[in-house]
């Protein structure tokens, strides 16, 4: 995040002391936007920085996030001893890249890649650099075949739907691709395959589906999208490809519902990115690119690397990456297997439909998922009240919860929901404790505007 330009510190007044167990060590005040002028113990500069971050939530309590919060000691102690290598550096840290191609292999095979097709893939930092890198690929594949034409190739675009992350929004803009965005309705919030079919055209480089929308965790229907575009393969000669966003579904969906179609097993599909750091079950950041066929990665968009030793040949928005996290993706992946994703997977679906019933029967919410594909319940207010699911969310933070409340994307920018990502962590237990926090905070808002029937006018979503 771009950081707001802060006055420089001038005086010593303007300097604050901090509290905490590290000012029994500490005789000097520490200034905040500028370099010390000396050093400083370690323990007094680790007791200043822990007592700081006491302010952050607790992340057992964030059901906001899908990002993993816990991980075993095992784990720990690998993620530990591999902090300090730097995956690029393949010379140097050969047997890394050796547990990368692993896993590779596992995930493309997890997602019943053909025996016919060479896939080929790639770790990344997160879901986000992988859509890039993907959506990259398929933009150079059809300039390509735009060029052996005899084609103008200065128009591309590409078609999503607003239900997808803001990575797809930020890959249009940064590489000068038109995005087609096809609105969400009221009471429908996926793409639908008539829409897609509307939005397609000879410039577009792909076409994006999402498992486990950011909004509703819902899925955009994969096979009607992929089947509407066979059929203007064979009408029309356009061959338009798929790229599926799985960064939530990615490591629910094999476990959960393995015989779902919504992978290589689909024509269309060329290229799927997941999420490691989310349901894969290891801290951030990590993500995970498999494109159908080493085809679909033209030449021109590796480099080969003559660094530290070794040519290397990469693909990848940043030069710099842990080996840290694929080591701790490959230790979840031998310790659990099959039989262990699936068994937490399905745990976890298991909370999710408690929580929905548990939700249900407060009486106050309407629930629009109710964890159909992955362990995501959103809910909204069934009927107007004199307070707002931001006031709730509010209120829940009190006891340490932190649940987002949101609007919807446009055209149903007037229903505000809130979603619960239920992890490993979120126990049937913890629902029973946050489903009665709920019922609490829901009649203390209540008694509160009994008390207080004036309310000062609210702009956004802030509360006055």
């Amino acid at each position: 995040m771009v950081s707001k330009k802060i006055k420089i510190e001038k005086m010593a007044g303007s300097q604050r002391k901090y509290a905490g167990n590290s000012n029994r060590f500490m005789d000097n005040d520490v200034p905040k936007y500028r370099f010390p002028e000396g050093r400083m113990e370690p323990r007094s500069a680790y007791q200043l920085i822990h007592d700081e971050l006491n302010l952050d939530g607790n992340p057992g309590l964030n059901l906001a996030t899908f990002v993993t919060t816990w991980m075993e000691p095992e784990a720990d102690k690998l993620i530990l001893e591999n902090l300090h290598k730097n995956f690029i550096d393949h010379f140097e840290y050969p047997q890394v890249e050796v547990i990368e191609e692993r896993i590779v292999n596992i995930m493309a095979n997890l997602y019943n890649i053909p025996d016919k097709d060479d896939f080929v893939g790639t770790s990344t930092i997160g879901s986000s650099e992988a859509i890039m890198l993907g959506l990259l690929a398929h933009k150079w594949n059809w300039k390509e075949k735009r060029i052996k034409a005899g084609k103008p190739f200065d128009r591309p675009n590409i078609v999503f739907g607003a239900d997808t992350h803001i990575s797809w929004d930020k890959f249009a803009r940064y590489f000068d691709v038109e995005p087609r965005i096809i609105p969400i309705a009221k009471n429908r919030y996926t793409i639908t395959a008539d829409d897609v079919r509307k939005s397609v055209d000879e410039n577009t480089i792909a076409v994006g589906v999402v498992l486990g929308t950011t909004f509703t965790g819902e899925f955009d229907p994969v096979v009607e999208v992929n089947n509407m575009l066979i059929e203007l393969k064979k009408t029309t000669g356009l061959d338009i490809p798929i790229h599926v966003d799985a960064a939530s579904a990615g490591f629910i969906t094999p476990f959960h519902e393995p015989d779902f179609p919504w992978d290589f097993r689909l024509e269309q599909v060329k290229s799927i990115n997941t999420s490691g750091h989310k349901y894969g079950l290891v801290y951030p950041g990590l993500g995970w690119l498999i494109f159908r066929n080493e085809k679909m990665l033209p030449e021109n968009l590796k480099f080969y690397v003559n660094y530290l030793g070794d040519e290397m040949p990469t693909y990848t928005l940043n030069f710099s990456e842990g080996s840290s996290m694929i080591v701790a993706q490959y230790y979840n992946i031998i310790r659990l297997g099959f039989e262990g994703y699936r068994s937490i997977v399905e745990k976890m679906m298991g909370n999710a439909h408690y929580l929905t019933e548990k939700i249900r029967k407060t009486g106050y919410f309407d629930v629009l998922n109710d964890a159909t594909h992955i362990p995501v319940v959103t809910f909204k207010f069934h009927e107007e009240k004199n307070f707002d699911l931001f006031d709730l969310s509010y209120k829940l933070r009190e006891r340490g919860w932190i649940v987002p409340a949101y609007s919807l994307p446009k055209n149903a920018d007037d229903t505000t929901i809130m979603r619960v990502v239920v992890r490993e962590n979120f126990t049937a237990d913890m629902v029973d404790i946050f489903a009665n926090d709920i019922d609490v905070a829901v009649k203390s808002l209540k008694v509160k505007l009994k008390k207080s029937p004036e309310r000062s006018p609210r702009q956004g979503h802030g509360v006055s």
